[in-house]
């Protein structure tokens, strides 16, 4: 093991600019989305990064991709990234005719949340078109907890 490495592995940390990626392929049916999202988890704690918010996002793009989709035979590819203090979730899949739509479900709907709670959780996200016939969906989560409120400034005025 070279020096750097070894004090990489001793200490937990990694140099600046260094990013930790996966990806794998998952049969687009609904025990692949349940595997991505379980694979994303496991990965994301190994890691040492929270996983809570991660999980439920992969949970939302993985189900779109094994039921929106899917073309039978063909797998759906899940991609973590983490870059800086930046979390990024890319599920592609083949079917590029099909892009996702955010819109306010029918409230007797069983479905149709799934991009909603996206929006709501993560960041940022979008839809990037991929070679004919992909398409890959992708959320980013900002790790980096947004700054507390100054104390001094709230509260009374009192003197």
């Amino acid at each position: 093991m070279s020096h750097v490495n070894q004090k990489i592995a001793l200490s937990g940390t990694r140099p600046e600019g260094q990013v930790r990626h996966v990806s794998l392929l998952l049969s687009s049916t609904l025990r692949g989305a349940r595997l991505a999202r379980l694979l994303a988890v496991d990965t994301l704690r190994s890691w040492e990064i929270p996983h809570e918010t991660a999980g439920q996002v992969v949970a939302e793009l993985a189900a779109n991709a094994a039921t929106h989709g899917r073309v039978p035979g063909r797998s759906f590819r899940l991609t973590l990234y983490v870059v800086g203090a930046t979390l990024r979730v890319e599920v592609t899949d083949t079917r590029g005719d099909r892009r996702p739509v955010l819109r306010e479900p029918d409230g007797a709907a069983e479905c149709g949340r799934g991009l909603l709670l996206v929006d709501v959780l993560a960041d940022r996200w979008g839809v990037a078109e991929g070679r004919h016939p992909r398409k890959t969906v992708w959320a980013e989560i900002d790790l980096t907890p947004p700054p507390e409120p100054d104390s001094s400034r709230s509260g009374d005025a009192g003197g």
